[in-house]
């Protein structure tokens, strides 16, 4: 393992839930993976959606709740140039070995990451508040 490697897996931290025998590979990946990325670069993932906002979608903190849930799903799912910076934020952190892991289903686990990411915000979506009113 290069440097860069052991550098990420250190960085990102321990697998996030469990991976045993029975586990997918793809469920191996989303845990030992995906999820540890997704924590390590959250605060990132809330920046970068308070700026997708402001240009984008100024009405957005007028929006009740409900709404402002499905403007983050949506931003996510239909805007490709947001949903491929995102990607971007997460597989710039994989390890050589865990890019090619991805590539043989590249398409699974992005559909995986997408969704893990969309509740993501939508569970801090109380955090889009405060911010807008700093």
């Amino acid at each position: 393992m290069n440097q860069r490697d052991t550098f990420l897996k250190e960085f990102r931290g321990q697998t996030i839930g469990s991976v045993t025998t029975q586990s997918s590979s793809e469920e191996s990946f989303q845990n030992e993976v995906l999820r540890p990325i997704l924590k390590l670069q959250n605060d990132l993932f809330i920046a970068s959606f308070i700026n997708y906002v402001a240009k984008n979608k100024a009405d957005f903190y007028s929006h009740s709740v409900e709404k402002k849930l499905s403007v983050i799903e949506n931003a996510i799912q239909k805007d490709i140039k947001f949903r491929n910076a995102l990607k971007g934020m997460i597989i710039a952190l994989f390890t050589a070995d865990e890019y090619a892991e991805y590539i043989k289903n590249s398409s699974s686990i992005n559909k995986r990451m997408m969704s893990m990411l969309i509740e993501r915000l939508k569970s801090q979506v109380q955090l889009f508040e405060i911010n807008q009113s700093i």
